[in-house]
């Protein structure tokens, strides 16, 4: 029996065990898949899966991949600082300031240009969108018009005329000035009396010896020109005069026109010149056509001859002698109206009054204007050149 048993062993010896699962007929599986009803079904489950493993991967692209949720916080964007006062009048412009449209400088309307206020190193403020920061200069007042035996009852107005013992108004309403013989730069500032904001800025921030010019067609004109007088400046009228591409640019009903007649000339410059008094002259508004009429220029500046008026121009005219007292603009400083640009005119004129000894320049009322003269002619006593107003640099024909 022993024997037997030995011998049994030795000959399962490295079989492998008997397994202890239950045996699988894949015969009848494969039998029982094939009948239609089981088949049909299989099928149908296949199709639901591939569908729904389509819609998971393809409907997210970031379907399988290691996600995380973290709550962010995000910081509130801070308040932009307000401009400097170095910022405000940089070279670059004038940009930072003149167009604030933060919301919370809007007025109750919606508007830009609220309570803004921007204090500049010299102490002088900006608020509310205004472009004009030069601080007001204490007035130096002149003799208040008319004086005196200077005019005459006209059809619109009084008229200026030359005096019974010779004075005349180029000369009675002009600033005083005493030449310190250093070089003289004059500035006349034109365009006033339409807009009352620049016009009051332009009197009550530009040096009195810079003169001012005001427009023929400004309401309560001679409200402007006894204001501008009482804070030291002298004024001229501007006479306007047919440009090229008259009449579609038009410089209004009373504009001198290249192919008028003598007598409509003088009625013109009647209506022009008694809109008001205290003026020592008078200059042109546009005129490049004007200027180039034999006809109209003589019977022009034969009535301020005849009538003690100077006659200032912005370069148009430059060869057209005539009036009682004459002097031409070596250039005009604002016609780019950026700070560097009216700088650097400036800065030109100033250069050649130290080449000439004398130098004139004109330009108009523009913020940007108002305030770039202002702060370059504060300094030009330390540069060593005089601030003259342009009547000083007016001659006589012949002298």
């Amino acid at each position: 029996m022993f024997a037997k048993r030995q011998s049994a062993l030795a000959a399962a010896a490295g079989s492998p065990p008997p397994s202890r699962m239950p045996k699988i007929d894949l015969k009848a599986v494969l039998a029982f898949l094939k009948r239609p009803p089981v088949a049909v079904g299989a099928a149908g489950l296949v199709l639901l899966s591939a569908v729904a493993l389509f819609l998971t991967v393809l409907g997210d692209p970031r379907a399988g991949t290691p996600s995380a949720h973290v709550a962010l916080k995000r910081e509130a964007a801070p308040a932009p600082a307000a401009p400097t006062g170095l910022e405000a009048f940089s070279m670059g412009g004038f940009a930072a300031w003149q167009g604030l449209s933060d919301p919370a400088l809007l007025d109750a309307s919606g508007a830009a240009g609220g309570e803004a206020l921007i204090t500049l190193p010299d102490g002088a403020t900006v608020a509310g969108g205004s472009a004009i920061a030069a601080p007001v200069i204490p007035a130096e007042p002149l003799t208040p018009a008319p004086i005196a035996g200077l005019s005459q009852p006209g059809p619109n107005g009084p008229l200026p005329v030359i005096a019974t013992d010779g004075r005349v108004p180029a000369q009675a309403y002009a600033r005083p000035f005493t030449p310190n013989g250093r070089p003289r730069v004059a500035l006349i500032v034109g365009g006033l009396g339409l807009n009352a904001v620049t016009t009051r800025a332009a009197i009550e921030r530009l040096p009195p010896e810079v003169t001012l010019s005001f427009v023929p067609y400004a309401e309560d004109l001679q409200g402007w020109i006894d204001l501008a007088r009482r804070q030291g400046h002298e004024v001229l009228i501007e006479i306007p005069m047919e440009p090229t591409g008259y009449p579609n640019n038009d410089p209004g009903p009373q504009t001198l026109l290249a192919n008028a007649t003598p007598d409509d000339i003088e009625t013109r410059m009647a209506w022009l010149l008694g809109r008001a008094t205290g003026y020592f002259g008078v200059t042109n508004y546009l005129g490049d056509r004007f200027v180039t009429s034999d006809a109209g220029m003589s019977a022009f500046l034969g009535i301020l001859r005849q009538r003690g008026l100077a006659f200032f121009d912005d370069g148009v005219a430059r060869r057209r002698p005539g009036a009682w007292s004459r002097a031409s603009a070596d250039t005009i400083v604002d016609e780019t109206q950026t700070p560097a640009a009216i700088i650097a005119r400036l800065n030109a004129l100033e250069a050649t009054a130290k080449t000439r000894g004398a130098a004139l320049g004109t330009g108009f009322a523009y913020p940007v204007t108002v305030e770039a003269a202002a702060r370059w002619t504060a300094g030009l006593e330390a540069r060593g050149v005089q601030l003259a107003p342009a009547s000083a640099l007016a001659a006589r024909p012949g002298r």
